[in-house]
């Protein structure tokens, strides 16, 4: 787990006009992330658009990001789904060389309970080829993987390592962390209150706002580690603004707006996804002016 302790992000997926990839934006985008100095890359997750990607798309994304990295940083491949023969499936299909774990998010839209979410996770946990950081995001999959299941598959499960935990539930997060088996991590989901989830003794974040931000956030995260609270606490302050625009109107709307501003990435999605309004490009802009 200590490759994944600190600042990972959740990259984002650059397109042209005509919705193909943008490989060339893709490649200014992981020089900026390593110029930024985080810790490492999650490639394919929800800010990566993966849902309207295809496999062979994603596959092209994941030999990309890989070969450009060169191995300078840990990369976590977005693996996930709500049908578990499939994503165990995906786990032999995918050519993950390069690649030091796999993120795979809970089962979404069809809910199930917390007993099948846990068989769910148990059937990655005997498939995977690499170590797996799971992921519970309520707001997204329309269920929470209760804090009990949370820690059933820590225990049982050896080959899933962490949890990247986006209930944004402190009571939930706390008896995580306090229960939780030795060698079994809990990483922060969400940007906004990653300071107070390190302070409860979480291992780091991964992210969203450091697409734009990576080494202003990445230097908040290594305070929070260190203990050096009164240090990070400006830093924290300093993109509050920043990450409440950066989620109004949905994710990853709002980064690839920060981003094209910057001459990053196009300001282009595939629907449904949209860019954020005129009123919000302008509170951004207005934003990154005080930064």
């Amino acid at each position: 787990m200590q490759q994944f302790s600190g600042t990972g992000v959740a990259v984002i997926t650059p397109f042209n006009n005509d919705n193909s990839i943008d490989f060339e934006s893709l490649k200014k985008t992981i020089d900026h992330l390593t110029k930024g100095k985080v810790e490492y890359l999650v490639i394919l997750g929800t800010t990566g658009e993966s849902a309207t990607l295809s496999s062979e798309e994603k596959q092209q994304v994941f030999s990309f990001v890989a070969e450009n990295n060169g191995g300078k940083l840990p990369l976590v491949a977005g693996i996930g789904g709500n049908y578990t023969q499939q994503v165990t499936d995906n786990f032999k299909k995918f050519n993950l060389d390069g690649y030091n774990a796999i993120l795979s998010v809970s089962p979404y839209y069809n809910k199930p309970n917390q007993n099948g979410l846990y068989e769910h996770y148990k059937a990655i946990n005997d498939a995977t080829p690499l170590p797996v950081i799971m992921y519970n995001v309520p707001s997204r999959t329309g269920m929470n993987v209760s804090s009990e299941t949370t820690l059933k598959i820590a225990e049982n499960c050896k080959n899933i390592i962490a949890n990247k935990e986006a209930s944004g539930n402190f009571d939930q997060i706390m008896q995580i962390i306090k229960y939780k088996p030795e060698g079994f991590e809990v990483i922060s989901g969400d940007d906004g209150i990653a300071l107070p989830m390190i302070a409860c003794g979480c291992s780091g974040v991964i992210s969203v706002v450091a697409n734009a931000y990576p080494l202003l956030f990445s230097d908040m995260i290594r305070f929070c580690l260190q203990g050096d609270f009164a240090a990070a606490r400006p830093l924290h302050y300093k993109l509050t603004d920043v990450i409440n625009t950066l989620f109004a109107e949905g994710s990853p709307s709002g980064v690839k707006a920060y981003m094209s501003e910057m001459g990053i990435c196009k300001n282009t999605f595939r629907l449904p996804l949209v860019a954020v309004s005129n009123e919000l490009q302008s509170k951004i802009k207005a934003a990154m002016k005080l930064l």
